[in-house]
């Protein structure tokens, strides 16, 4: 008896432990492989219209690559096709044969035979580009897959040290390059839609603010000479240390991030009406100093008092009102330092998609990086930083203020206004830029070249600094759309603050 009731109990542990671990259903065949997409037989109808007609090639030669084939037979066809038309030469199965060779494709055909085939069963040269597009849209899904795979087997197999954000960045990178590749929309326009696109560009200038066609600085008569920063302009803003160029841009771009105001699209995204939404590079300083400095130019208690505690209880109200007023508005701020030209066009790129943007400020270009290795020329690397700026402002039709140091060649003349030769490192600088201009402050050299008090020197010199106190000028060295020239403004070091000059002509009548 006692042996039976041992061996419920044991029957119910069993159980038991059943039930906690059921038993696996058998496993699933594995699903069959997934062929990659692509269509036979639209790169054969287009092969067969480019072989009867060359005029075919013609209208998918601005975007269809040899790659973008899925047969390899067909990538060497369009391949040789593409060359003898682009040297004039007539490409058609006779002339292709000589660089095909002989080989046998399978199932007892020659390559003689295929190509004749193609240009047999050809259709006519009406649907070339539709299939071209075709061709196209299936070889950029081949490479999404080919992008997704990596993703996944980078993300398994990564050192314990690697970042997971170098591989968003890489990822988003191929991602880009895939959308930029992918455009059918290059080639010509008409004259007629260059015009109407003049027109609205002027009607908007003159429904906005202050008549502009481009984003208002709060400068007026830098304003007046630029017509505002204009979409897609690489605006360079140089100068020697001390002279207030991050100063300058910081000023700019809160500016326009507090005249800030849209309306949402029917799509439910904003359109700016006026003003901008701004994203600031700061290699060089932090966040907090940033907004430090700013804080300080809207508030009026100068920065060094605000790190120092050294505020009364009105520069505390000051500071309170100023913080208020400033979270409201749309400034993004990327600290990273020492990143390269392609993170930063990523970061941009994503700010554009999930805010907005209407200005981008780099601070600044020399501590920017290219892609390729140290060794390599330091001129070339800016070449391909101003390059990259360029094709970025561009691409997300914005313009980009990007500051750039000088030379010392500056310090050793008598003058120190500063000229395009100026510019450090490249000449690309000069080249890639839209617009130049550099920041004086003949203040700053003036407290330098004090000389003994007393002297008949000194009187001189305490007259010139009276006449430079609280000016700088921002001299306009380059120009594509105007005239170049100097802007006078007004100067607050304690603020770090540039502003509008008050000028006799704008005061009130005198009674």
């Amino acid at each position: 008896m006692q042996t039976g009731v041992d061996l419920n109990e044991s029957e119910q542990e069993i159980m038991s432990t059943v039930e906690l671990f059921p038993t696996r259903s058998p496993a699933r065949a594995e699903p069959a492989p997934r062929a990659a997409p692509g269509n036979i037989e639209a790169e054969q109808a287009l092969l067969g219209a480019i072989l009867i007609n060359n005029d075919a090639f013609d209208r998918v030669s601005d975007f269809l690559r040899p790659e973008h084939f899925i047969e390899e037979i067909h990538r060497r066809i369009f391949e040789i096709a593409s060359s003898l038309i682009r040297a004039g030469k007539i490409a058609s199965p006779i002339t292709l044969k000589t660089f095909l060779g002989e080989h046998d494709l399978g199932g007892g055909l020659t390559v003689q035979q295929y190509l004749a085939r193609l240009a047999v069963e050809a259709t006519t040269i009406i649907n070339a580009h539709d299939f071209g597009r075709a061709i196209h849209d299936l070889a950029t899904r081949r490479e999404l897959i080919r992008i997704g795979e990596d993703i996944v087997n980078v993300a398994y197999d990564s050192p314990v040290d690697a970042s997971p954000r170098e591989q968003i960045e890489e990822a988003e990178k191929r991602l880009y390059q895939i959308a930029d590749n992918g455009k059918y929309g290059g080639g010509f326009q008409s004259f007629a839609d260059a015009l109407k696109t003049a027109v609205d560009l002027a009607a908007r200038a003159y429904e906005r603010d202050g008549h502009l066609s481009g984003v208002a600085t709060g400068m007026i008569d830098l304003d007046h000479k630029m017509g505002g920063l204009q979409a897609s302009d690489l605006i360079i803003v140089a100068g020697r240390p001390g002279m207030g160029k991050t100063a300058l841009a910081t000023n700019i771009a809160f500016n326009i991030a507090k005249a800030w105001r849209g309306e949402p699209r029917p799509d439910g995204s904003m359109q700016t009406l006026d003003g901008g939404i701004v994203g600031f590079f700061s290699l060089e300083m932090s966040a907090e100093q940033l907004a430090t400095r700013i804080i300080a130019e809207q508030s009026g208690v100068a920065s060094y008092k605000i790190r120092r505690g050294d505020i009364t209880e009105d520069d505390f109200h000051r500071i309170s009102q100023a913080m208020m007023d400033m979270q409201r508005i749309p400034f993004y701020i990327d600290q990273t330092g020492g990143i390269s030209i392609a993170q930063l066009a990523a970061r941009a790129r994503r700010l554009k998609r999930q805010r907005g943007l209407d200005l981008l400020v780099v601070d600044y270009l020399q501590l920017l990086s290219g892609s390729k290795s140290r060794s390599d020329n330091r001129v070339q690397e800016i070449t391909e930083i101003t390059t990259g700026l360029k094709a970025l402002a561009k691409e997300l039709s914005v313009p980009i203020l990007g500051l750039s140091q000088l030379s010392r060649a500056v310090e050793q003349r008598d003058d120190k206004r500063p000229q395009l030769s100026d510019l450090r490192e490249s000449g690309s600088i000069e080249q890639d830029a839209d617009v130049v201009m550099f920041v004086y402050r003949e203040e700053y050299y003036l407290k330098n070249k004090e000389p003994r008090p007393g002297s008949e020197e000194h009187a001189t010199w305490m007259t010139e600094m009276e006449r430079a106190h609280g000016r700088a000028e921002v001299i306009l060295g380059k120009q594509r759309h105007g005239p170049t020239g100097t802007v006078e403004l007004s100067f607050e070091a304690e603020l770090t603050r540039f502003g509008n000059l008050a000028r006799v002509d704008n005061l009130p009548e005198m009674h």
